[in-house]
């Protein structure tokens, strides 16, 4: 899912005929609300798993790594996110928000701590 929306879609929806960057911004935020939602989910259900389960201290941490991540998106960067699509949806276009280097950075975190758990997990 974090491929697929945040390296797929994310930047393509720009660049399909007719979507503004308003139209873009419109749907990133329903696109991205939505997969958080279903990552929190996830990762509730991981966390679960991981504290009911014993195995090997690599799972773990691959796991809390990601799911450090995602929290550090939720509650620092994606606010910062809202408040500048609002800003552009206002009408101020102004410079490009350092906040989406660090959205992409910790998608990165996530999907290699996810892919070093998933083959721990394979390899147990």
């Amino acid at each position: 899912m974090v491929l697929a929306i945040s390296f797929l879609e994310a930047p393509l929806k720009f660049r399909a005929p007719g979507v503004t960057t308003t139209i873009g911004l419109g749907i990133g935020r329903l696109v991205f609300r939505a997969l958080n939602v279903c990552e929190l989910v996830f990762a509730v259900v991981i966390a679960a798993a991981l504290f009911a389960t014993s195995h090997g201290f690599g799972i773990d941490v691959a796991f809390t790594v990601a799911i450090a991540a995602l929290f550090f998106q939720t509650v620092v960067v994606r606010p910062l996110l809202a408040r500048r699509t609002a800003e552009v949806l206002a009408g101020d276009e102004g410079t490009r928000s350092r906040a989406h280097f660090a959205y992409v950075a910790l998608e990165v975190v996530k999907v290699i701590a996810l892919i070093v758990g998933g083959i721990a997990l394979l390899s147990a």
